[in-house]
């Protein structure tokens, strides 16, 4: 996961001066980043294109960067969530049915893999238009399966904090779907 704060501390400080050295952030925080960016985009020339766009960013604001107490790869995961979001606000809709086929268990007939192919892009679009924390929290939670524990730990809050915004995340996106929110599940 992450690196000893005073490793990465000791590193940052180098890659601040010496752009080389950001190559050991990379190196440390590719498959990170990339794993994230896949879940959300679900395509690998996609997510390899964003990933690379992350550090492309992190490297030229690399001296702005300043520690928070949150680990670096908070900051990175940050950018890949803009990323992230500016990819979908780009796209057009241009996937068409054989795609959808090729997302899901062979085994499935392919009217029910189109059901949740579709399914799928509705909850994450709906997560997409989620604020800010939230998305992040409930993108870490379901698409990068991270314990609440890892996650607050990258995004800097307590466990509760991260319980409540994926609890809120969770109306959110029942909201936005048009499901119903179980009695003693809203505020």
């Amino acid at each position: 996961m992450s690196l000893p704060r005073t490793v990465e501390d000791q590193i940052i400080q180098r890659a601040k001066r010496d752009p080389e050295a950001f190559g050991e952030l990379y190196d440390h925080y590719y498959d990170q980043i990339y794993r994230f960016c896949y879940s959300r985009l679900r395509d690998p020339n996609r997510a390899e294109d964003t990933t690379s766009d992350v550090f492309f960013k992190a490297l030229r604001a690399i001296g702005r960067y300043k520690p928070s107490g949150h680990p670096f790869s908070a900051w990175l995961y940050q950018i890949a969530a803009n990323a992230i979001a500016d990819h979908y606000r780009r796209a057009r809709p241009t996937d068409d049915i054989d795609d959808a086929v090729d997302v899901s268990d062979p085994q499935q007939p392919v009217d029910e893999r189109v059901v949740t192919s579709d399914e799928a892009r509705r909850v994450w679009s709906a997560i997409d238009s989620l604020p800010e924390q939230q998305r992040i929290a409930m993108t870490l939670k379901l698409g990068e399966d991270m314990k609440l524990l890892q996650i607050a730990e990258i995004m800097g809050k307590s466990e509760g904090a991260i319980k409540l915004l994926i609890h809120r995340g969770m109306i959110g996106v029942r909201a936005q779907l048009g499901v119903s929110v179980p009695v003693g599940e809203s505020e």
